[in-house]
């Protein structure tokens, strides 16, 4: 573990570019196996290529965010000293933690879910806007209880865990696609009784 906290401490923004190229680009490389329930290589040496790259530059941007966030709800926390509230938020590593993941993935995840749907939408040289509502609400019922534990960890680990974290994210996307759509059959003569 010596030479990843190394890793980490000397490049900190190239080993958090590396991991999520790597652990980004396999979680959609699961996320089609799980869809198809079948393991092959789903994308061109091209694709995988801007693949990387997009992880990469999400990396950054989220590296900084991680960062920020933190100077941003300690800020916020430490500057209220005559509140109960910071109060809590100061004593409970739990509910730092989640504060920091809340504020991170309301303000900046936002921004992330778009940016990615950009970059892919720049190598596909098509407009593929659809389930972008989809791929927001994950920032509440994912993102969010994902980051809090994130968060609880030291800075240190924070990016490693954080890009493993869209390697399952991969893997849970790859199963809602992989379930067909339930289809309700109703009678034409029973639809149009209820009008």
């Amino acid at each position: 573990m010596n030479w990843y906290i190394q890793l980490v401490t000397t490049y900190p923004i190239g080993s958090a570019m590396l991991q999520f190229a790597v652990l980004g680009t396999f979680g959609e490389i699961i996320a089609r196996w799980v869809a198809k329930k079948k393991i092959y290589y789903p994308f061109s040496s091209n694709a995988t290529i801007w693949k990387m790259i997009s992880w990469s530059i999400l990396a950054v941007c989220i590296k900084y965010a991680f960062v920020g966030t933190e100077g941003f709800v300690d800020a916020l926390v430490y500057h209220q000293p005559n509140s109960l509230l910071p109060l809590a938020f100061k004593e409970s590593i739990f509910l730092n933690a989640f504060a920091k993941s809340v504020c991170m993935n309301l303000q900046f995840g936002l921004f992330l879910v778009i940016l990615h749907r950009i970059l892919d939408n720049m190598f596909l040289f098509n407009k593929n806007w659809s389930n972008l509502d989809s791929a927001m609400l994950t920032l509440i019922w994912f993102w969010i209880p994902a980051h809090t534990i994130t968060f609880i960890l030291p800075q240190i680990y924070q990016i490693g865990l954080a890009a493993l974290w869209s390697l399952v994210m991969g893997v849970i996307l790859g199963s809602f696609v992989a379930k067909p759509p339930k289809r309700i059959r109703v009678k034409k003569r029973e639809a149009f009784a209820n009008f």
